[in-house]
């Protein structure tokens, strides 16, 4: 049975910084991809970023150039670095992980972790 157990949300103020952490276990072998998404009150969910197994990486135009979504295969943990944070980030952040796609809404991942709340004041 595959977990992923999602970590790091916290409260700061705009221009802050922190780093978001999805560890897994359960398996042992590559996912085709991970991500992290995010859904604010009264909004559907939304990708952030995502990383691919062969090291390509995809990011919302929103956070491009704040956000840098990496993996550490060794711990089986993936992370989020997110930067230059504004107010508009806050939500819940999730991150889930496929062993055969990518581009598709986070619902259809076949593992999918608990959320973490980021939450980002003026």
């Amino acid at each position: 049975q595959v977990v992923l157990v999602v970590s790091g949300g916290d409260s700061v103020q705009a221009g802050g910084a922190l780093r978001l952490s999805c560890a897994a276990f359960g398996y042992t072998y590559s996912m085709y991809c991970m991500g992290w998404f995010r859904q604010a009150p009264g909004k559907e969910r939304e990708g952030v970023a995502r990383v691919y197994s062969d090291g390509r990486t995809t990011y919302a135009e929103s956070v491009k150039g704040r956000f840098t979504i990496s993996q550490d295969n060794a711990k089986n943990t993936l992370y989020l670095q997110m930067n230059s944070l504004k107010p508009e980030d806050t939500a819940m952040y999730y991150c889930a992980a496929d062993p055969s796609y990518c581009n598709r809404p986070e619902y259809d991942y076949k593992y999918r972790g608990q959320g973490t709340q980021v939450t980002v004041s003026s």
